[in-house]
């Protein structure tokens, strides 16, 4: 599947500062056009719980927009691009069905509407999707040698963006989410350490047990590839054994009990239908084998908790897009009946 083609950014919308006697106020102007209805009177976007706030709204087509949010977790601002229901209009009481779809390593915000067609799944239910910033930042609020601090990434995510979801865009409490590589990986730390965050949770080739054999090393090799101090994130592997437990899908299985799980990767090393014809020892088939016996451990793990699954260890397949388009499509009615997203006539997006 070709990526999509977007159009240059149509809108541009900054909420600048008045400052009175009495207090600065926000005022946002004329954006009620990002999605259904005519534009209306807006009041100043809600802040998240640590000050965290909206800085921008951008309007990338019909029901799309980025925002620039000003994060204390990260000490600095990053995006979210948003995707929102057709029956969307800023200011109602109404509250939608909310995925959160992370992305992989090496990759922004941009990532899934760029290689995928997630506007069209989406634009078929009643459900806000929501990708947010993660940077290489491996999920995680950062070890930094126990001395904790910038960036937190789990913090960003799980509370920031998601209340800055809920208190300006009618993000609701019924929640999925879905990542690839790291993302997925992502996806199933925090809904381990958060239990209840999710009703559903899906990992395409990512990495759900961090410490089995030679994990930690791929993992290091990486992260230190990408110009990042790897000891940061979670530690130092085995001294720093605790923190990174605590942050294993493996080691956190039984927290996962309750709620829908799907995970998939692939096992031989070899392209499946749609990868590129590459050479034995292309990085995005050798991974894949790593990824894929890492989720064979995880799936044990589960088995011997009794923890209900649905998991395709599918074989043949690189750690590419191809593959991870594969499962989304094959998962998405689900996905989206977990959250109690509803199927809608599908008007034409305009991008």
């Amino acid at each position: 599947m070709t990526p999509s083609v977007r159009r240059p950014a149509l809108t541009v919308v900054h909420w600048r500062r008045s400052v009175t006697a009495a207090a600065a106020t926000v005022l946002v102007a004329g954006i009620g056009a990002a999605g259904a209805g005519a534009a209306q009177a807006d009041t100043a976007p809600v802040k998240a719980d640590d000050g965290a706030r909206i800085t921008q709204e951008t309007k990338i087509a019909d029901h799309e927009v980025d925002v620039t949010i000003s994060s204390p977790a990260l000490g600095k601002s990053v995006k979210t691009r948003i995707l929102l229901p057709g029956d969307w209009s800023r200011g109602s009481a109404r509250t939608w069905p909310v995925l959160y779809a992370f992305h992989g390593g090496q990759d922004n915000y941009t990532s899934w509407t760029k290689n995928t067609d997630i506007e069209d799944w989406a634009a078929k239910y009643n459900v806000l999707v929501a990708m947010p910033e993660g940077e290489n930042g491996s999920y995680t609020d950062w070890y930094n040698y126990g001395k904790g601090g910038t960036p937190k990434w789990e913090t960003f995510h799980t509370a920031e963006v998601r209340q800055l979801m809920e208190r300006n865009y009618g993000a609701g409490a019924v929640r999925a989410a879905i990542g690839n590589s790291s993302g997925g990986q992502g996806a199933y730390s925090y809904a381990a350490r958060h239990p209840g965050l999710f009703k559903y949770v899906a990992s395409l080739s990512g990495t759900l047990s961090l410490r089995s054999a030679g994990m930690p090393a791929m993992l290091m090799f990486t992260n230190a590839g990408n110009g990042q101090d790897p000891f940061a994130i979670w530690g130092i592997p085995w001294a720093d054994d605790a923190n990174w437990a605590a942050h294993d899908p493996y080691a956190l299985a039984d927290k996962l009990r309750g709620t829908q799980l799907f995970f998939s990767a692939g096992t031989t090393g070899k392209p499946g239908p749609g990868d590129p014809n590459v050479a034995p020892w292309d990085i995005g088939l050798l991974s894949e084998i790593a990824v894929g016996a890492d989720n064979q451990e995880f799936k044990k793990r589960l088995d011997e908790l009794k923890v209900p699954y649905t998991a395709d260890i599918y074989g043949d397949g690189r750690h590419n897009w191809p593959a991870w388009i594969r499962e989304a499509t094959k998962i998405w009615p689900t996905m989206m009946k977990a959250i109690g997203a509803k199927q809608v006539t599908v008007t034409a997006r305009h991008r």
